[in-house]
């Protein structure tokens, strides 16, 4: 059985950088049982309908300004599956799940900087999926949980987002520490990941130790990928912490295996 993964995708820089993150990254790649196709929710893709792509090739969206030129030249060019976006559709009519297909958007940088790291040839098909940081937690787990069946058949469900990301609160110089609000609500939301406390996860806001700091309301979206990734295990409610480090003071870079 494949498990889902929840990944925080940080910087846009991490796309060049060689630091632990990356390599860890690269090296979870190769030593993962390697996936039919990989459907990923990305915190830079919201809409308020649940979008589906069924796209044959994507273009690659550079959805940031003002970083390195590099950045701008990589491309992942990445193929879509007719089929397992089929096999969406049906799971979510089945489970009332209300959606759109998406015909045209490429990639922004939260999935292509994960697949990437990932799986750098680009040779494993992608159905990229959107967000909706306007529903309530348990919705969002609802829609992961509609795709539980996929992972059975091989295909990996991602969740691209970050557990601590507030761009006001980052320092953009490496000093190598983290913030200690940071690390209290990270080994809060670790807890209850563990034990699969939903009631307190879908509460985070509100009990969470500097749930304000880690989570502002106006970057939830980084957040609530966890959610649909946690959602695709439901049928094996198991959670690993596989990594978890610190950059710019707060910003976490944390991958999370559920299944």
């Amino acid at each position: 059985m494949m498990p889902s993964l929840f990944i925080a995708h940080g910087a846009p820089l991490l796309a060049i950088e060689d630091n632990e993150y990356t390599q860890f990254l690269s090296q979870l790649g190769q030593t993962m049982p390697r996936p039919k196709a990989i459907v990923l929710f990305s915190a830079h893709w919201e809409s308020n309908v649940q979008k589906v792509s069924k796209v044959d090739q994507y273009s690659t969206i550079y959805d940031f300004g003002g970083f390195d030129e590099a950045l701008y030249r990589i491309q992942y060019p990445a193929k879509g599956d007719e089929q397992i976006s089929k096999e969406i559709e049906e799971l979510f009519t089945k489970n009332d799940v209300s959606f759109e297909i998406e015909t045209q958007r490429g990639l922004d940088h939260g999935a292509w900087i994960v697949l990437r790291l990932l799986y750098p040839n680009a040779d494993i098909p992608v159905i990229s999926m959107s967000v909706n940081s306007r529903i309530m937690p348990e919705e969002q787990y609802k829609i992961g949980k509609a795709l539980s069946e996929l992972r059975a058949k091989d295909v990996l469900v991602i969740g691209s987002g970050g557990t601590v990301h507030n761009l006001r609160a980052v320092k953009w110089v490496n000093n190598g520490e983290a913030d200690q609000w940071a690390l209290e609500f990270d080994d809060w939301l670790a807890y209850h990941l563990q034990t699969w406390d939903l009631p307190s996860l879908f509460s985070y806001r509100s009990i969470a130790p500097y749930a304000e700091y880690a989570v502002p309301p106006y970057g939830s979206e980084h957040f609530i990928p966890i959610f649909y990734a946690m959602g695709a295990a439901d049928d094996n409610r198991k959670a690993a912490l596989l990594h978890r480090s610190f950059r710019y003071g707060n910003l976490s870079h944390s991958v999370w295996q559920f299944g």
